[in-house]
């Protein structure tokens, strides 16, 4: 099954063998990089914030010093999602009120990629306060999918997919709470992972009206990176987790897989039902055991609700919500007690099955409106649904605390579809292998 590629360029490891082989030296890397940013950037507009001669200044260094064995992205040109601080530039989440709040230090994610011989170019665009799936904000304008310019690539993490699928730049790094890596993964036809709750740490990615406060990483929320191919996925998430993981290893021929493609808070479309129920008939064509329905499941609509209102609450930090009031400590603990026993009911899920698949969304790329999708309503076979509606499949996955992969396994008249790829929490490796290995029945 045939998706929409755009470019055929390496991605971050064979950038990095180049390098060490001395095909390539790091500033032709980021010299080339660069030259794609500026030829591309002006109809996409991902890469809004530019650093360009500060990495010009890093290549050079390293082209000198030569390459280190120990550093396994040496002189690899990447960029990150705006939200991240980069000691030097700014930090706004898509408000004009911070445009000139300057970051002081790096964040830990941006510190260990840059220990392991990452250069930045910059940072890629966001929705404001990181709350919606397109990118669009009054600082840096409007971010357009690179597969269709009168659409969007996502969001809130939408400037580093649609960076990242054009070809600007071999991998990036994201956040996810509503689907913030998997939907723009989705929408671009590119990798990307939702890691477990808790395994990538989040400082130094705080709010600018936190900022240098040491912000609680938040409930739900997780930093999690995007590439064009799953042994990307699989190093930056190496290099960023705070432990190390353990794989099991297992083939996918030895898996039993439950394929959900229908959700009772929301009707799927059917431009991504075909591309994902194809991919479950490839799978099962290749050997490989599939279910489509389970009573193990939880009941979806219930954690529907309840990861609903606990994302407001942790978006608001709090604050008063639309009905005007404020959540108590103990409604948080109780919401904290629903989501224990959430995440309990999956892993006695996960004690039958290896992998859930499941859409990242029940659309494709939306076009470009003004105001949140989640505000309005969004055309769904003909029909309209509440924009809020389409969080049910991120919430699958974030409600309880989850790993999981989305792959590009189809398209529809020319958009890409992605699928995501769930288990058990700190399967996050074996989510990777998961999806890598579907890629190849589907793609070979």
């Amino acid at each position: 099954m045939a998706y929409p590629k755009l470019t055929d360029k390496p991605g971050a490891i064979e950038t990095a063998q180049a390098i060490r082989s001395g095909e390539l030296t790091p500033s032709e890397a980021v010299e080339a990089a660069i030259a794609r940013i500026e030829h591309l950037d002006a109809h996409i507009n991902a890469v809004v914030v530019t650093d360009f001669d500060r990495a010009l200044e890093q290549a050079r260094a390293m082209t000198k010093a030569g390459p280190s064995g120990d550093r396994p992205l040496f002189g690899v040109p990447m960029t990150i999602k705006e939200s991240f601080d980069i000691a030097g530039l700014p930090t706004t989440w898509g408000h004009e009120a911070y445009a000139e709040n300057t970051a002081t230090r790096d964040s830990t994610v941006v510190r260990q990629l840059k220990d392991a011989g990452a250069i930045f170019l910059g940072k890629t665009n966001v929705p404001p306060d990181l709350a919606d799936w397109q990118s669009n904000n009054p600082v840096y304008g409007r971010t357009n999918n690179p597969h269709d310019h009168e659409r969007s690539p996502g969001g809130s993490s939408g400037g580093s997919a649609a960076a990242v699928a054009s070809g600007m730049v071999p991998c990036e790094y994201g956040t996810d709470i509503g689907g913030s890596v998997r939907v723009p993964a989705h929408f671009c036809g590119v990798w990307g992972h939702k890691t477990s709750w808790g395994l990538i740490s989040k400082h130094g990615h705080d709010h600018p009206a936190m900022a240098g406060q040491d912000a609680h990483d938040g409930a739900l929320s997780i930093a999690g990176p995007l590439a064009r191919n799953a042994a990307d996925l699989r190093l930056l998430v190496e290099l960023t987790q705070a432990f190390p993981l353990k794989s099991r290893g297992k083939a996918l021929t030895d898996c039993r897989l439950l394929v959900l493609i229908d959700h009772p808070s929301c009707p799927t479309d059917d431009a991504v039902r075909g591309p994902i129920e194809a991919a479950a008939q490839a799978l099962e064509s290749a050997g490989v055991t599939v279910d489509r329905s389970s009573d193990l499941l939880p009941d979806l609509a219930a954690q529907q609700g309840q990861y609903m209102r606990m994302l407001n609450v942790a978006m608001a930090r709090g604050m008063p919500g639309p009905d005007g009031q404020r959540a108590t400590a103990t409604d948080w603990f109780d919401m904290l007690d629903l989501q224990t026993r959430n995440e309990n009911a999956w892993n006695h899920l996960f004690e039958t099955y290896d992998f859930v698949l499941a859409p990242p969304a029940p659309i494709l790329a939306v076009p470009h409106r003004e105001g949140r999708v989640f505000d309005a309503s969004v055309t769904i076979n003909g029909g309209e649904q509440p924009g809020g509606s389409t969080l049910c499949w991120a919430g699958l996955a974030t409600y309880p605390n989850l790993p999981a992969t989305v792959l590009p396994v189809g398209e529809t008249d020319g958009l890409p579809c992605g699928m995501q790829v769930m288990s058990r929490r700190w399967a996050d490796l074996d989510c990777i292998a998961a999806a890598e290995a579907i890629g190849k029945v589907l793609h070979g």
